[in-house]
């Protein structure tokens, strides 16, 4: 199922400037859905531990194929074991990076503030109500500005986006092209780059360390190709983030 959703021999194929191809619909809908598919294995990998499904499609031959033409290589720690084995140390090692104490959590609000569920969450939550998604609980709960779940958003608006070019609407596709541009100027562009860097040097696997890698590298290069390369990255990488004041405890509604 996985290997169907990314659609490896495409997902890492270079992006179309629009400015060239704005009245090739087709071609830009196949944009939108190359970057979506990145964006969903990106989400995957840091959303919850890792299933056995979602680890053999990530050793798929044509994916790591795509990976190495990127500059992304796993380790032997990846690639020479066996997937029971690694299902069991991946979860260990994104206990330890992600969920422990004095681990790393990949959540908006903790990265920019220090605390769980400061103003991102609820400015993220209010967002994905606005433009009509509903987050639905998987294994475990997560927040809403955790990087996963902001990926995932990211995606579902590429999906959007391509759909609207498959009916020739134009206005919805610069709608949904604008509501990404909105959410990484005032989400992840503030912290991904950062963040990114911070697990690639915190990381023991292999796999989460060429992860960040690749997120690091996909961030900026989205980035580039949106016009926000004066979008500063808030977050630094900090091993402590100091906590601030807090703004928002609890929400009563």
């Amino acid at each position: 199922m996985l290997h169907a959703i990314f659609d490896f021999d495409e997902v890492l194929e270079a992006p179309v400037d629009p400015d060239h191809q704005a009245l090739d619909l087709p071609v830009l809908a196949q944009e939108c859905r190359a970057r979506a598919r990145i964006y969903w294995v990106l989400a995957g990998v840091f959303v919850e531990e890792p299933s056995v499904e979602f680890l053999a499609s990530m050793g798929h031959v044509d994916w790591l194929q795509s990976l190495q033409h990127a500059g992304i290589s796993f380790g032997p720690d990846f690639l020479d074991t066996d997937l029971t084995t690694l299902v069991n140390v991946l979860a260990c090692e994104y206990a330890t990076l992600f969920a422990s104490s004095g681990g790393f959590p990949p959540v908006e609000s903790v990265r920019l503030t220090g605390r769980f569920k400061q103003d991102p969450h609820y400015q993220v939550s209010a967002l994905y109500k606005r433009l009509g998604f509903e987050q639905v609980k998987g294994r475990f709960e997560v927040f809403s500005d955790q990087l996963g779940m902001e990926l995932m958003f990211v995606a579902e608006l590429l999906e959007r986006c391509a759909r609207a070019l498959d009916d020739d609407d134009l206005v919805a596709y610069k709608r949904g092209d604008k509501e990404i541009k909105r959410f990484w100027s005032l989400h992840l562009g503030r912290w991904v780059r950062g963040y990114s860097g911070l697990i690639q040097r915190a990381a023991n696997h292999s796999f989460y360390r060429e992860m960040a890698r690749f997120l690091h590298g996909f961030a900026t290069e989205e980035i580039a190709a949106m016009g926000l390369s004066r979008l500063d990255d808030l977050d630094q990488g900090q091993l402590v983030v100091p906590k601030s004041e807090i703004t928002l405890e609890f929400n009563p509604d």
